[in-house]
Order: C-alpha cells, then structure tokens, then sequence
C-alpha cells in the first residue's frame, strides 16, 4: 500500500488517481482510460455531441482531464444513441475525441497512440440505430456490455448474461451474446476489435417457479435491490444450476422461489473460450469490486484463460504527461 502524504509540497493527484499511477509505473503493459458518462449520465451526450462547437470543447476537456491525471486513453459510455441524427453526432463527436488525442500525442508524446473506446449495447433496439462500420474505423476496442439481458423491467425470470438462446424456453432467452456479435460481425466491426464484456453480479426473480415463468418482485440486493455481488452468491439455501443450451448458469431456492442469474468461473472459462474461437479482442467486466479473491475469482479465470501475462498486448503504458497540471503526475511520481 503506498503512503499518501496529506502535506507534500505543490499541487499533488491523490486517492485512486495516484493509486493507479503506482500500478502502471509496476506493470509496464497496464492501460487505464477516463470512462466518460454511463447509464446515468448519457442523457447529456445529445446536446454535447450536436454541434461542432460542442463536440471540440468535450473533446478538449476530456483530453485534458486525461494527461493532467495521467490516463492512456478515453472510453465513451453513451447508453445509448436514440435516434439516426444522434447515431450520426456520436461518429463526430468520436472522431473529433480521436483527433485530440492524436493532436495531444503529437505534440507530447511522439508516437505513442493513446485509446480511444466505447461501450456498446448487445440490444438490437440499440445497436442497430449505429452506424457500426464507421465506429469500428475510428475506435481501437468495441467493449459489449453483453449483460442485463434480463431484469426486473421483464415479466419473466430470464438469463441476463446467456451466451445462445434456448429455442426450448425463449422467453428466458430474449437476448443472446452470439446473436449481438453475429450482427457486429456482418455489420463490418473487426472481430479483434469486439471486447466481450461480462458481468460480475446477478440479477434477482422473486415469487417465481423458475426460468422463462412469471416472477413478482426481486427483493434486496449487495447495493441495489435485486442485484447482488458475484461475491455474495450463491444465497443462503440455493442450489447453482447450468443451462447447457443457453451456456448460462443461475442458481434457485425451491423453498423461497428465489432466482438469481449471474456468471460462475465455469461459465467464464467457456465464455473465453467462445471468444477466442471468434477472434475477439478480450474479455472486460463490470465490475471488479464484486469479484472474489483466489480460486474462485471471475476475472483471474478469464485472466488466465487468456494465457495470463503471456496473453496482454506487449505496447506499453504512458509514463510521461509533461504538462499535467499535477505535480506528481507531471514527475512521473518520482
């Protein structure tokens, strides 16, 4: 753990900021990247994106908030674009982020190329309003969000990370993972690009006599009702169970009628081995606090199912961010 003076001298980085500086400056090919908006905060995308004006000034402030805190790139969580005038604006506003940070490289650090990322939808409602071809050609990775397939807005209990559909019980398999990256692939992304995302929590089903049936309520959860932590599941007197038609597991209480969905170092293990089988760029997850430790861990499986350290790309991270205005940051922490 690194000591965090609350006295140094100048104008310092703290708290987490530091903290992942620590760990770059130890693990040479780490790459963090400023995630900007989310489910939460997407509903501002529209106006910033829809002018040109708008998209320069988002794109020099996100580059700014980056080498001042000493990232190596930017990822964009617009959940999601609505309509085709947006669909159009969110191309500009990547290609005019992707601009900037060249721009920034060029004069600061020749050569190296700074990420530019998104996270997508695995809906078809969603996705198939993007011009997918165009995205791919101006973002190095594509993270799918292949999760929350089902929840509490359905009316039956349903899988929310399934990789296939089950034909036999379709109403627990509205969506699938294989049918979303069918669409990306014939819509023209790279398969290299395509970074699969899975989830690290379950989603809850209450009052229900198991999956694709009616569910009422969904309960509590580890910090939101009806979702809990990987790390807090199985619940106290339910049985794990897997679908080998859909790949998915989920567990169930006969006694409560309680049903979560959520993923198991097995099915992240075949996960993995599905998406080297498709040429894909990784495995991303959300999100790593409600991971266990050990054997038992989501992302050391996928981690090692990738070929562990040998498996991570061999360009290494950036160091050197000579106008950050962090003193810190700007010293390489030294």
């Amino acid at each position: 753990m690194a000591y965090l003076a609350w006295n140094d001298v100048g104008t310092n980085a703290y708290g987490c900021v530091k903290q992942l500086f620590i760990l770059k400056k130890s693990n040479s090919r780490m790459k963090t990247l400023l995630s900007i908006r989310g489910w939460t905060w997407s509903t501002n995308f529209p106006a910033a994106a829809s002018t040109e004006a708008g998209r320069k000034l988002f794109a020099k402030s996100s580059v700014t908030f980056m080498k001042d805190w000493g990232f190596d790139g930017i990822d964009i969580d617009w959940e999601y674009p609505a309509d085709a005038t947006q669909a159009a604006n969110f191309i500009l506003l990547l290609q005019t982020i992707r601009d900037e940070l060249d721009a920034y490289a060029a004069k600061h650090a020749p050569g190296y190329h700074f990420l530019l990322t998104i996270a997508a939808p695995a809906g078809p409602q969603h996705y198939k309003i993007l011009d997918l071809r165009s995205i791919s050609a101006v973002v190095d990775k594509i993270y799918l969000m292949a999760y929350d397939y089902a929840g509490s807005w359905d009316s039956n209990a349903g899988h929310q990370a399934n990789l296939y559909p089950n034909p036999g019980n379709p109403a627990a398999t509205p969506f699938s993972t294989n049918a979303a990256l069918t669409d990306y692939l014939a819509a023209g992304v790279p398969s290299s690009k395509i970074v699969m995302g899975m989830p690290i929590y379950g989603r809850a089903f209450e009052n229900t006599d198991g999956l694709g049936r009616p569910f009422s309520g969904i309960g509590q959860g580890s910090w939101e009702n009806g979702v809990w932590d990987y790390n807090d599941l199985p619940r106290p007197g339910a049985t794990e169970l897997y679908d080998d038609v859909a790949q998915a597991s989920y567990s169930y209480d006969n006694k409560s009628r309680k049903l979560v969905s959520y993923d198991t170092v097995d099915v992240i293990k075949n996960k993995v081995s599905y998406l080297k089988q498709k040429g894909l760029g990784g495995s991303t997850f959300w999100e790593a606090s409600g991971d266990r430790a050990g054997e038992g861990s989501l992302i050391s499986r996928s981690f090692q199912s990738l070929g562990g350290a040998g498996g991570q790309e061999s360009i290494n991270n950036m160091l050197s961010y000579p106008d950050s205005k962090y003193d810190n940051i700007r010293a390489g922490l030294s």
